[in-house]
């Protein structure tokens, strides 16, 4: 049976994860490797890919994990220029930091919109030409669910990055669209992901976690927190051809928090 992405190049930043598990990146970098796709992962630390080297190679894949800041770039046009082509681009870097405008340093402010949006921003300047010169592409960027609702702490440089994901992302599915370039956002909601294990680890000399996994889960309607699994299938649906009339929209994945009424 033909897979969905034989033959293709899939550029994933953000592919290891701070810890053992299906982080988003990990779980994307794999499901398109099981799904055909030769993928090729980014991240600051090569060390964080290595479990996700592990599990391709475990699938049968095909993964070139590759060191480089998704802040750089000088260092992503170096890869970008090494790829003969980018069928598929995730933009999966980010991460978040407490505080309101007041509580919030200027630096703290500074290293969310670089992390969270210019990361995206640069990926697209670089991989867009390639992309316009094929004639085809798909990217696929990664918001929150706090750039569209609260979500119960104020995160206020990461809600306003990830907000402008959403709309950095419809700008361009307009502005390339003719040229057979899809641009989508996948919107997660609160998972149970590595990342989320290692803010609990260091709250458990003085908090309470199992209160705090209760008021995460108090919040999904659907009683379970999903994870990174969850993020890469709506990720891959949307790069896939079977997504192929969708355009500059969003595909919320969060159990139905974001629509709950309080």
């Amino acid at each position: 049976m033909q897979k969905r992405f034989d033959g293709q190049t899939i550029l994933v930043t953000g592919a290891g994860s701070v810890g053992p598990g299906w982080g988003n990146g990990r779980a994307i970098a794999t499901a398109f490797a099981t799904e055909g796709g030769h993928v090729v992962g980014l991240d600051r630390e090569p060390a964080a890919m290595e479990e996700t080297a592990a599990r391709i190679a475990q699938a049968g894949g095909h993964f070139t994990p590759l060191a480089c800041d998704a802040t750089d770039s000088q260092a992503i046009a170096a890869i970008v220029a090494r790829l003969p082509r980018i069928d598929v681009l995730v933009n999966n870097v980010g991460g978040s930091a407490p505080g309101g405008p007041v509580e919030m340093d200027e630096a703290v402010w500074d290293r969310q919109i670089d992390q969270n949006l210019k990361s995206v921003f640069l990926l697209c300047k670089h991989v867009l030409p390639v992309m316009d010169a094929q004639g085809a592409g798909a990217i696929v960027n990664l918001a929150s669910t706090s750039g569209i609702r609260w979500t119960g702490s104020a995160q206020v440089a990461y809600a306003a990055s990830k907000a402008a994901v959403i709309q950095l992302s419809r700008v361009v599915a307009v502005q390339y669209a003719a040229r057979g370039i899809r641009v989508n956002t996948v919107v997660p909601g609160q998972l149970h992901t590595p990342m989320v294990e290692a803010r609990l680890a260091g709250q458990r000399a003085g908090g309470d976690v199992a209160a705090i996994l209760a008021q995460r889960l108090a919040r999904i309607p659907l009683g379970f927190a999903g994870d990174g699994r969850d993020t890469a299938a709506a990720v891959l649906f949307l790069a896939s051809a079977e997504a192929r009339f969708i355009t500059g929209t969003e595909l919320v994945v969060d159990g139905g928090m974001s629509v709950r009424c309080g």
